[in-house]
C-alpha cells in the first residue's frame, strides 16, 4: 500500500468516527442515605408530582410516599461542591450520577455523611461513530399497499385480537405512551408517523443530540404502536399520545444506562447479571420498573435477546415484579430462538405473554421495506413501553 493510499483510507476512517477528548472522564452512581433535609413533604405532593400522576394515584388507591420526594437539594449541592458535575438523578432509588475527570473526587464524595455507596458506571470511549448528516435522504416513503386495513401489521394485530379492540373503540385515545429506547432514527421523516400525536422528545444520554439521528430500534418499536397509514401499516395504539425518550447509549453500552432508564421512567410518571440476581430488585432498572408498577404505571418490557447465547435467561428489567414481560414467537406461534426465557430467580413465570416478532420475507411488489422490518414483539402498552436494544444481537430479519 503506497503512502497516498494510506492517507485516503485514514481520511475515510476519520469521516466515520468522531474523536472525543483524550482526557478520560468517568461517571459514578452515588447512593444517598435518606431524604432528611428535603424541602418537600409527602403531604403536599402537588409541589413535585403532576396533576395527571396524582389523579392516577387517587384512581388506583395508591399513596404518595417518601420515594416520591425529590433528591435532597442540599446533598446535591454538597456533591457539586466537591467538584463533580451532576449527570442525572433518581428520586425513587435516591441516587445521583456524577461525572468527573479526577477520580480522587469520588473518594472525597464517598466520605460525605449522607453517602452510602459509590459505583463507577461509565468510562468515556476513545471515539464514537459519527451520525449520518444525510439521513433524511434514506427515506423514500414509497410503500406497497395491501388489501388489508392493517397492512403488513395484520398478522401481529390479529394474534392478540387487536382488531376487535379497535372495532370496540379502543385505539389509545386519551392515553399517553412513553417509548424508551436507543433512538428513533428517521421517525420524523416517515409518512406513517405523520398522524401521530407527539407530546415531546427527550434524550437522557446526551441532551444535545438529535434522537432522530440515533439508533433505529426505537423507530421500529414506535411503528408497532403509532403507525397510522391504512393499507400499509397501522399500529396497536394509533390514537394515543407519545413521548419519545432515549436512555440507551448504543455507542458504549455501560451500566450508566440503568440510571438513564430510571430517569426516563420517572420522567414518564410526571451489566452483567447472575441468575440469582434476576429477582426483580437487584438491577436498578428492575427495581425502578417494579416501583413504577407500584405507582400505577403499566410497564411492558422485552424479555431480552439472550436465547441463543449461554445466558439464555431474562435481562433486566424483564425480571421486575408486576410488569408485563413479553417474549417473541414466529408466525407459527413457536418461541423465537433468540428470545430470552424465564423463570425468575424467585420462581415467577416469565415471560408473561408472547407476541409475533416477524412475518416471512416477501418478494415482488409486496416486499417489506427496510423501514418496516420490525425486530420487537408487537404489543401495545397503554402507558409505557421499553424496548431494550442489545448491542451485537443477531436477530432474524
Amino acid at each position: 500500500m503506497n503512502f497516498k493510499s494510506r492517507i485516503i483510507i485514514s481520511c475515510l476512517l476519520g469521516a466515520c468516527t468522531l474523536q472525543v477528548s483524550a482526557e478520560k472522564t468517568y461517571k459514578y452512581r452515588i447512593n444517598l442515605r435518606d431524604k432528611a433535609e428535603t424541602a418537600y413533604s409527602v403531604g403536599s405532593p402537588q409541589a413535585y408530582l403532576s396533576e395527571r400522576a396524582l389523579e392516577r394515584r387517587e384512581r388506583q388507591g395508591l399513596k404518595v410516599d417518601e420515594t416520591d420526594l425529590p433528591v435532597c437539594r442540599t446533598y446535591i449541592d454538597a456533591i457539586i461542591g466537591k467538584g463533580a458535575s451532576v449527570v442525572t438523578k433518581s428520586k425513587w432509588n435516591n441516587t445521583v450520577v456524577v461525572e468527573v475527570v479526577d477520580t480522587t473526587l469520588i473518594e472525597q464524595i464517598a466520605r460525605l455523611p449522607f453517602v452510602t455507596k459509590t459505583k463507577k458506571v461509565w468510562t468515556s470511549p476513545d471515539s464514537i461513530p459519527a451520525r449520518n448528516p444525510e439521513r433524511r435522504k434514506e427515506v423514500t416513503n414509497k410503500f406497497s399497499k395491501t388489501d388489508n386495513y392493517y397492512g403488513q401489521a395484520y398478522r401481529q394485530i390479529a394474534v392478540h385480537r387487536g382488531d376487535s379492540l379497535h372495532a370496540a373503540g379502543f385505539k389509545g385515545e386519551g392515553m399517553q405512551i412513553a417509548v424508551i429506547d436507543a433512538g428513533f432514527y428517521n421517525a420524523d421523516e416517515m409518512k406513517f408517523f405523520k398522524k401521530m400525536h407527539l407530546l415531546g422528545i427527550r434524550d437522557f444520554v446526551n441532551p444535545q443530540s438529535d434522537i432522530y439521528a440515533e439508533n433505529y430500534h426505537g423507530m421500529k418499536v414506535l411503528s408497532c404502536l403509532a403507525a397510522n397509514q391504512p393499507d400499509v401499516l397501522v399500529g396497536t395504539a394509533p390514537e394515543a399520545s407519545y413521548w419519545l425518550l432515549r436512555s440507551e447509549d448504543d455507542d458504549t453500552e455501560q451500566p450508566v444506562e440503568e440510571d438513564y432508564w430510571a430517569a426516563a421512567l420517572e420522567f414518564a410518571e410526571t451489566c452483567n447479571y447472575r441468575y440469582r440476581d434476576l429477582d426483580g430488585h437487584y438491577s436498578l432498572m428492575s427495581h425502578s420498573a417494579s416501583m413504577a408498577a407500584d405507582k400505577g404505571l403499566v410497564v411492558v418490557c422485552s424479555a431480552g435477546n439472550s436465547g441463543r447465547g449461554t445466558w439464555k435467561k431474562l435481562t433486566p428489567p424483564g425480571d421486575a415484579e408486576n410488569v408485563i414481560t413479553v417474549g417473541a414467537m414466529d408466525k407459527n406461534l413457536v418461541n423465537a430462538d433468540f428470545s430470552s426465557v424465564g423463570n425468575t430467580a424467585d420462581g415467577r413465570v416469565k415471560p408473561d405473554v408472547m407476541a409475533v416478532l416477524r412475518w416471512p420475507e416477501m418478494t415482488g411488489q409486496c416486499r417489506v421495506p427496510m423501514e418496516l422490518r420490525l425486530h420487537r414483539p408487537h404489543f401495545a402498552d397503554w402507558w409505557l413501553v421499553s424496548g431494550r436494544h442489545v448491542r451485537g444481537s443477531r436477530q432474524r430479519r
